[in-house]
């Protein structure tokens, strides 16, 4: 029986609506390239995206061909419903000859079940499902199963491409059949499997920048394993980007009483505690970090900062001390500077100030502070030094006033023996 072109088919599988031309095709295979390369497939389904997309490029080609050669350039609605038409003739007598076949199989069963009845103690079994999942896009959700379709022929020894049509709430999809997972809804799915689905599908929707989006979908992964530290965590900072800080910090505490034990969870929190403004909490989380890490300098620099805001000026000087000795940087060096000056030790600040440019030579805010310092010293050249060097760096409305000031003072002469 001569093959017949079914246009219908084809271009549903290119999710292309009729009148369509040449453009229309080339623009449906380019969408569809995208969304079925292998390179995009999870790990295991390269090979099945890679021959839906053969199937997709097929069907491309010979539509494209087919709007060549039509009047105008265009395959109208009328065109396609003939080559409908003409396939489901052709179809019609396919599975009159496969049902004829099929009752001369049971005429033949029949015979052998009367005759040897215990010839095969095997059952034909058959279940047909309606629902099904995309494992290649699992936020798409469960669809339900519109038709199923095969490209090419099996009695010319092609490869056979099956694939499907699926009804998601979002639109229909064409799937291949590699790719999709039927749905049983009389049996719950695997706590593993679950996490994965919503783990994948979050992480692609914080990949877009979508985090309330992501932070919907952790949170169907947390019910599925309360006690799985990667969703905690990326729950935790899905909240977190999105603004909600008090879910953010439910969910830090949900996973510090999972992994109290390491430092992440703790510096999370404190972060967060700031944002909210509860710097005592914050101060506290802070605290456990160090316990936990030591040889964090930054965590030794944010407890100090929030221990200065608090008022501790003893704590914050312990703490910025402990950063300093264990990695210095120019941001730890100068709130050591801003706590020695409210603690009463201007010579303390001085050398803090006067550290972190060396530290870092082209910060123009050390340089800056360092000016500071030195005018309170009453040391008026030094001064004048670093603030030159700090608007050789970058203008500062507030150092140039300080320089000026610095200038218009009288150098002091040592008197004469």
């Amino acid at each position: 029986m001569p093959t017949v072109l079914d246009v219908e088919q084809q271009i549903l599988l290119l999710e292309l609506e009729p009148p369509f031309d040449k453009r229309a095709v080339q623009l449906a295979r380019r969408r569809m390239a995208k969304r079925w390369h292998p390179d995009l497939a999870p790990p295991g389904r390269q090979f099945e995206h890679e021959r839906h997309l053969k199937a997709i490029n097929e069907a491309a080609d010979q539509l494209e061909r087919l709007a060549e050669g039509m009047r105008g350039g265009s395959v109208s609605r009328n065109a396609v419903r003939a080559s409908a038409a003409a396939a489901r003739r052709a179809r019609e007598e396919a599975g009159r000859r496969a049902y004829e076949e099929e009752q001369r199989a049971r005429a033949e069963a029949k015979d052998r079940a009367e005759h040897d009845p215990f010839g095969a103690r095997v059952p034909d079994h058959s279940v047909v499902h309606r629902y099904a999942r995309c494992l290649s896009y699992p936020e798409w959700g469960v669809g339900t199963v519109a038709g199923i379709y095969f490209t090419g022929d099996s009695v010319d020894n092609e490869d056979v491409q099956q694939w499907a049509r699926v009804k998601f709430s979002h639109g229909i999809r064409t799937v291949p059949a590699g790719s999709m997972r039927f749905v049983d809804f009389s049996k719950p799915d695997p706590a593993a499997e679950r996490v994965e689905r919503f783990l994948i599908a979050a992480q692609r929707a914080m990949a877009e920048g979508e985090y309330e989006l992501a932070a919907q979908r952790l949170v169907y992964a947390r019910d599925a394993e309360p006690r799985n530290v990667a969703v905690l965590r990326l729950m935790t900072l899905a909240f977190w980007q999105a603004g909600n800080l008090d879910a953010a910090a439910r969910s830090v505490r949900d996973w510090a009483r999972v992994d109290g034990a390491r430092p992440a969870p703790h510096r999370f929190a404190a972060r967060i505690y700031e944002d909210i403004g509860a710097i005592d909490l914050a101060e506290e989380a802070a605290r456990r970090v160090t316990e936990r890490d030591p040889s964090d300098a930054g965590a030794w620099e944010r407890l100090g900062r929030l221990r200065l805001r608090l008022g501790d000026l003893g704590g914050a000087l312990q703490a910025l001390e402990r950063a300093r000795l264990t990695t210095p940087s120019v941001e730890g060096l100068l709130d050591l500077a801003l706590a020695r000056q409210l603690a009463g030790d201007p010579g303390g600040e001085r050398s803090a100030c006067e550290e972190a440019t060396q530290l870092d030579p082209e910060s123009s805010q050390a340089w800056s502070r360092y000016a500071h310092a030195l005018a309170r010293s009453d040391r008026v050249s030094e001064c004048i030094a670093a603030c030159e060097r700090a608007l050789e760096l970058e203008e500062d409305p507030e150092v140039r006033e300080l320089l000026e000031r610095a200038l218009a003072l009288d150098p002091r002469v040592l008197p004469a023996a």
